[in-house]
């Protein structure tokens, strides 16, 4: 069993991209906001900052004030909200600006979720037309020829999308009181699977044993949740033609990656939502029919 003073190398690491300041933060209050750190609910900045005392076997450097070394970088989100304007609005196909590519590429393997906190069961949800629940071949996604753009791909191109609690299924689809929703239950394999929902908590500091590399991670995660974003912002159904090009363009790269697929948060419902590439990969356990009594609507 590890002990707290066994960490301190590892944060001495971390803790060195922070300088004194006492126009700054505590430490504790960075790795809370840098990296998602002391993130349980028992552990208040009070019991946060015995533990790092305890790590680093100094109680007074926890009381310190402090500001990174290096400020965290803007220019890739410049970059990036330049590609999505001209990606939208003026060349989908040959844009002018680019982002690092390499970089991304580099990055992604950062954010691929371990196979044990999957969900193992997943669903879909599909509105009836008539009183008939559909049959598991008719819960996977359209034909290439009916596939419409969606969050994640382009038209024309099939993802399979999922969600990881039945509610959150059916909030995608948008149900009207007195409808019926066919929900299917699907099983997943062992996938590579990016997690968008929550950089600053997928993403570990402690990957890295270079400060230069870790000082460049903690400025590209402010980037990884502008992607994030971007597959959870609400979009108006009239203008989703072009307002989905930046996620779907993310996806397309996530895929070329060699990943199966990415997981992000619902902009309908609390649960987590995944965009299959390949929809075969997916099983269908079984199909039930749920009637909509009544919907909800928040301002």
């Amino acid at each position: 069993m590890l002990s707290p003073i066994d960490l301190r190398e590892q944060f001495e690491l971390l803790i060195s991209l922070y300088t004194r300041d006492e126009n700054g933060l505590t430490l504790v209050e960075w790795l809370k906001k840098d990296w998602a750190m002391f993130s349980h609910e028992k552990m208040d900045v009070a019991h946060s900052k015995d533990l790092l005392g305890e790590i680093l076997d100094d109680g007074e450097i926890v009381r310190r004030k402090f500001n990174p070394r290096e400020p965290v970088g803007t220019q890739a989100i410049q970059q990036w909200d330049q590609l999505r304007t001209e990606l939208m609005h003026r060349n989908r196909f040959f844009p002018a600006i680019t982002i690092d590519l390499d970089r991304l590429a580099r990055l992604l393997p950062y954010l691929l979720i371990d196979t044990a906190e999957i969900p193992q069961i997943w669903h879909r949800a599909r509105i009836q037309q008539t009183n008939t629940t559909f049959t598991p071949d008719e819960m996977g996604c359209p034909p290439k020829h009916l596939a419409s753009h969606g969050r994640a791909n382009p038209a024309g191109i099939p993802y399979l999308y999922l969600a990881s609690e039945e509610i959150t299924a059916i909030s995608e689809v948008r149900p009207q009181p007195g409808e019926v929703v066919s929900v299917a239950r699907f099983s997943i394999p062992e996938l590579k699977i990016i997690d968008l929902q929550n950089p600053r908590r997928t993403v570990s500091p402690f990957i890295l044993s270079d400060e230069i590399e870790l000082s460049a991670l903690r400025a590209d995660i402010e980037f990884l949740e502008k992607l994030g974003e971007e597959l959870t912002r609400p979009v108006l159904q009239r203008s989703a033609a072009f307002d989905y090009i930046p996620s779907q363009y993310l996806c397309e790269y996530a895929k070329r990656c060699g990943f199966d697929g990415v997981m992000y948060r619902s902009a309908a419902e609390g649960g987590s939502n995944l965009a299959l590439f390949d929809a075969e990969r997916a099983k269908v356990i079984d199909v039930s029919s749920r009637n909509i009594t009544r919907v909800v609507v928040e301002i």
